[in-house]
């Protein structure tokens, strides 16, 4: 076959704040990549909406312009593969929108997987003490569906009468683009309680918390990945500029694409580590492991065949912006950085190496413990909070750049706190394989691998997320037997960051103070908690 008749692929991966299209080969190339934005709806604090119209317009738009940018006949183009972030899509009759907003706007049909807003319920649900819970690290996360679908039922009772499928964001694309009630082992597996060993929901947990009625309103069809969900219809075919009729791979979430590019080719042993808003840690395995704190053990969620356990950092981009964005400084180093020609991490990274001139650890006596959004893994308590200690009346020039270094050592700390707790329950994690924004900052990843004593391996894609939605496309198609094959054949290994082993003192010291300051953390908001309720007790 010739290279210009040769299959391709277009890999969909809907992120947080963005929706990216890459265009690729049998070989794993990029051929073209583009990016369009997308909205977000903050109305208050812990509520985070999206809408599914905005994502599909982006979405279309996205893989029009990479058809463009290559300049290949779309005839090329055998399959599209879909991964998005796990957000709870609520839809109508005849697929309009169903608000799930407090004020109603039916343009507000997606509660983002940030969203906090059903604490209350998720501790219901964990209440009910049923056996499935064992299979999410031993509670539901308040990130996951079911709080948020208990949420929506018990507020908005009219609302969900009218819904008529609620959809995972990715099975919603693939539901866009082909008509096809399916839902993906890996969505429902995931974030919907869905035991895919067994191939069923939990029905007693279900019905416990009143929410029984939920197995008529998913799709009537759980399907694995890699398997075609369905064919590509002509209005989306017109949409994106592509043939009607080509394969559409079932759906994957954003990290598990990653986690899929990562692992894929080499499962056993190895971490995936996928970075961006949040961090994603994604582990397989033969068979199921149970550790307390850590989603999973899943089955077939990532790899066909395999298990998964995910741990995870509720906040880690959206920390690092969150710290710099509240310094006083930050609009004078946004500045330098435009005039200079370069970016703001960039331009730390120097004040850092400074610092480091003078003081040799910059950050010895700054601590920061990064739950600012709660602890996703291995604590499992939604209600954490961060803490900063350390703090002094110095300039700003150094400050920021002090605790910009110190808020990297605590992601890494938090990392290597969720490894050592999955490999205390019988994984033998030998090996750390990263993608995401991260790893376009040398000094996050030179603080990962110091914190960690390990190596971490980049691939040579620097968006291994979308390759591997793009890789999930070309296995639907039947270009590849099984996904090994195809990352075997589409994922290229890049470059090492070594450890330095002089810092290893260092870390192990500062690491026993990141894991003291939760206990503190916690003993304080208990203290504060218990006065509260004493002073509202009428007796």
């Amino acid at each position: 076959m010739g290279e210009t008749s040769s299959p391709l692929f277009v890999g969909i991966d809907v992120g947080s704040a963005s929706v990216r299209a890459g265009l690729y080969d049998t070989a794993g190339h990029r051929l073209a990549f583009r990016v369009r934005p997308i909205l977000q709806f903050h109305p208050r604090a812990d509520f985070v909406e999206q809408s599914s119209a905005d994502i599909w317009a982006a979405a279309t738009s996205a893989v029009r312009e990479a058809i463009a940018e290559a300049g290949v006949d779309p005839a090329r183009v055998a399959a599209i593969g879909v991964d998005a972030t796990c957000s709870l899509v609520a839809v109508g009759a005849d697929g309009m929108p169903v608000s799930v907003a407090e004020d109603g706007d039916p343009a507000k049909d997606v509660v983002m997987w940030m969203d906090h807003r059903a604490g209350r319920e998720a501790a219901e649900i964990n209440a009910t003490g049923d056996p499935a819970l064992a299979y999410v690290g031993g509670e539901v996360s308040i990130e996951m569906e079911l709080p948020k679908l208990l949420w929506l039922k018990r507020r908005f009772p009219e609302r969900w009468a009218k819904v008529v499928r609620f959809h995972d964001l990715a099975d919603h694309l693939v539901w866009r683009a082909t008509g096809a009630d399916v839902a993906s082992v890996c969505t429902l597996g995931c974030k919907w309680n869905f035991l895919a060993h067994e191939n069923r929901f939990p029905a007693a947990m279900l019905a416990a918390v009143g929410l029984d009625d939920l197995l008529v309103r998913v799709p009537r069809e759980v399907k694995p990945l890699g398997s075609l969900a369905g064919r590509l219809t002509t209005g989306a075919a017109a949409e994106m500029g592509l043939p009607a009729g080509i394969a559409v791979a079932t759906g994957i979430i954003d990290a598990h694409a990653g986690g899929l590019a990562l692992a894929g080719a080499a499962p056993e042993g190895t971490l995936a580590l996928i970075g961006g808003t949040s961090n994603c840690h994604m582990v397989a395995s033969p068979g199921p492991i149970m550790v307390p704190g850590v989603w999973g053990p899943y089955f077939g969620a990532m790899i066909p065949g395999l298990w998964l356990n995910e741990g995870g950092q509720s906040a880690a981009g959206a920390l690092i912006d969150w710290t710099l964005r509240r310094s006083s400084g930050f609009a004078a180093l946004e500045a330098e950085a435009a005039a200079a020609g370069t970016d703001v991490h960039t331009l730390l990274a120097r004040r850092v190496a400074a610092l480091e001139a003078r003081e040799g650890e910059p950050a010895r006596h700054l601590h920061v413990l990064p739950d600012h959004h709660g602890n996703r893994s291995p604590r499992a308590d939604p209600n954490a909070r961060g803490t900063i200690v350390g703090l002094s009346l110095e300039p700003e020039a150094d400050a920021l750049p002090r605790l910009y270094l110190a808020t990297l050592q605590a992601l890494a700390y938090g990392t290597r706190h969720i490894v050592e707790t999955m490999n205390d329950r019988g994984h033998r994690i030998e090996r750390l394989v990263m993608c995401g924004g991260g790893t376009k900052n040398a000094l996050l990843l030179r603080e990962q691998a110091d914190a960690l004593g390990a190596p971490i391996h980049l691939v040579e894609d620097e968006d291994a997320v979308t390759l591997g939605a793009g890789l999930l496309a070309a296995v639907a198609s039947g270009a590849f037997a099984d996904v090994a094959s195809a990352a075997r054949a589409m994922v290229r290994p890049g470059r090492t960051i070594a450890p330095n082993p002089a810092r290893r003192a260092f870390h192990d010291a500062k690491y026993r103070v990141f894991l003291d300051l939760y206990d503190q953390q916690k003993a304080a908001r208990d203290a504060m908690s218990a006065v509260r309720h004493r002073e509202n007790d009428p007796c």
